[in-house]
């Protein structure tokens, strides 16, 4: 029995060669020239090992083709998801039951094939198995060995001997078939491409079946005596049994017939028939459990990664039985596997990506912003033709965030153009370079009107005209603005051969000029739309330093525009 149970130990740990040269060859060469069928050009610097660019429709499944084609083809914006590589796993290491028995050293290994169901997580599927031993440190009562029929009768021989008392041991050789979700901690970065080291935890469910033996009769098949067992630390009982696990010899108790098993005899077999829910008419002992542990891999290869793993299994129930103890113990048995696990990659890497737990999504979008031909600029202003407002800006030209070239006195002429870039919106209209007309001085616009005045012009008899106020940066007239609006329309009204120039402030930026713009439209319309003031008595200014909350309304008999167009419609209110 034992001999079987090593050769599948060892079979497994036999797999890791076979393995080792089973690996798909394909080169990231492949890969290059897969992309290469598609017209795809990746920017210099990109690592096709490092950076998961699928493009085509050749890692994605035959369901999800239309979904890849279109976002290619930029009529969808999410990517299909790729099919991904199965992870082959295999593991060897320490094994220890924690439980009411103190453990000794044991061994396991395990294999594993695992699926990623995501970037962060991923199922698995592992066969396990152990040789665990303990041995107690204190004399117990022999009705809490786990003897079933005891077919040896080894109670009966224990009822004298040491008063009835046994020293505790056994050999386990457990057997696990388990489904962990596992969940990894650091897939997904934005500040670097795919991860070397893989940080995850675990957790799941165990079932489990055990083949349990004690060492509790000597060669002759009588009792042990351990009256002599001395009563000190548990290092010196440890101490003094070890002295006695080996048989026929002189300062030896226990027998080794058989030599095996650390030179103990484990004769008396846990019978699970001892147990409600026992399979079988000897053993296994049968226990389910659930898994929790955590674990590190370290990439090799894009097809190879080594780690390290520590596994609990917490078994249901009165599982005391794994270390040889009867039911009525009722204390809780752990298993513990600390494993080193060698993981291989298994699929065709033309046809699957790495498997998603080791590769970082945002390398897919990273890529793909990188790649050229989706963000062309054609008139070189740094703003890519998908966002350019305006794709030709003559080159040298200074452009906002949305391509356009950068008008900083809003005169309708580029910065890169304009030999006058501050014009002053009193100097409006500027000519093609820019450059605006200064206004008359004051000394010369008087004696102008002083000459005007000589001449025989239509008098005007209406000596002054309210103002109107608006409230921080509305353009809406209020109940007391129109009063004043409509007095002044009556005074228009009686006096025909009168024009009004309505005056608007504000000069300091763009945002002002359009909202003294706004101000002064909206007096225009009340007087033409409410009062029936004709638009050709209506004279229209704005953008004068003053008062930026106030139009000005003033009596005159002198020419000017009705209209003006708004300096700023991006910025309009009206």
């Amino acid at each position: 029995m034992a001999s079987k149970k090593y050769t599948m130990m060892l079979g497994l740990l036999g797999l890791i060669s076979t393995a080792a040269f089973a690996q798909d060859t394909t080169s990231s060469s492949t890969m290059n020239n897969s992309m290469s069928k598609t017209g795809t050009s990746i920017s210099a610097g990109t690592n096709a090992d490092d950076s998961w660019i699928y493009d085509g429709t050749n890692r994605v499944r035959a369901s999800q083709d239309a979904q890849q084609t279109s976002f290619l083809n930029h009529t969808s914006v999410y990517p299909a998801k790729p099919k991904s590589m199965w992870e082959l796993g295999i593991g060897v290491g320490p094994s220890f039951l924690l439980g009411p028995i103190d453990p000794r050293f044991g061994y396991g290994a395990s294999i594993s094939l695992r699926k990623s169901l995501s970037h962060i997580f991923s199922i698995r599927a592992q066969y396990g198995a152990s040789m665990n031993y303990g041995q107690d440190f204190q004399l117990r009562s022999i009705g809490e060995a786990a003897l079933g029929t005891d077919p040896n009768g080894v109670a009966t021989k224990y009822a004298t001997a040491n008063g009835g008392k046994y020293l505790a041991n056994y050999k386990t050789f457990l057997q696990t078939a388990s489904a962990d979700l596992i969940a990894d901690l650091n897939a997904i970065s934005s500040y670097r491409g795919n991860e070397k080291t893989s940080w995850y935890v675990l957790a799941g469910y165990t079932f489990g079946w055990a083949d349990v033996a004690e060492n509790l009769l000597n060669s002759s098949g009588a009792a042990y005596d351990w009256s002599s067992l001395p009563t000190g630390s548990r290092k010196d009982i440890r101490n003094y049994a070890d002295g006695q696990l080996h048989a026929n010899q002189s300062n030896k108790i226990l027998d080794t017939k058989g030599n095996n098993d650390f030179g103990r005899q484990y004769e008396t077999a846990v019978d699970g028939n001892s147990r409600s829910n026992a399979i079988g008419s000897a053993p296994p002992v049968t226990r389910h459990g659930l898994d929790a542990g955590m674990g590190i891999a370290f990439k090799v290869s894009p097809r190879f990664n080594i780690g390290i793993e520590q596994k609990f299994t917490f078994f249901f129930g009165n599982s005391d039985m794994l270390v040889g103890l009867n039911n009525r113990v009722n204390q809780q048995t752990t298993l513990s596997s600390t494993q080193v696990r060698f993981n291989f990659n298994l699929g065709n890497s033309s046809k699957r990506v790495e498997p998603l737990n080791w590769v970082n999504p945002n390398n897919y979008l990273y890529n793909k912003v990188a790649e050229a031909p989706y963000l062309p600029d054609a008139d070189g202003d740094g703003v890519t033709d998908q966002f350019d407002l305006e794709p030709n800006t003559p080159k040298g030209c200074a452009v906002d965030t949305h391509g356009r070239s950068l008008d900083t006195d809003g005169d309708g002429v580029p910065d890169c153009r304009d030999k006058q870039v501050l014009t002053p919106q009193s100097w409006f209209p500027v000519d093609a370079d820019g450059v605006g007309t200064e206004p008359e001085p004051a000394c010369c616009a008087a004696l102008r009107d002083s000459l005007a005045h000589m001449q025989v012009a239509p008098s005007c008899s209406i000596a002054n005209l309210p103002s109107v106020r608006f409230s921080k940066s509305s353009v809406k007239l209020d109940d007391a603005a129109q009063a004043a609006l409509t007095s002044a329309a009556a005074q228009l009204n009686a006096n025909p051969n009168c024009k009004v120039k309505l005056v608007g402030y504000g000069a300091s930026n763009k945002r002002a000029q359009q909202l003294s713009w706004d101000r002064v439209n909206a007096v225009k319309n009340f007087l033409i739309e409410k009062q029936g003031i004709s638009e050709g008595r209506i004279i229209f200014t704005y953008g004068y330093d003053g008062d930026a909350n106030t139009v000005d309304l003033q009596s005159t008999t002198e020419e000017g525009p009705s209209t003006v167009p708004a300096p700023h419609p991006n910025l309009q209110k009206s």
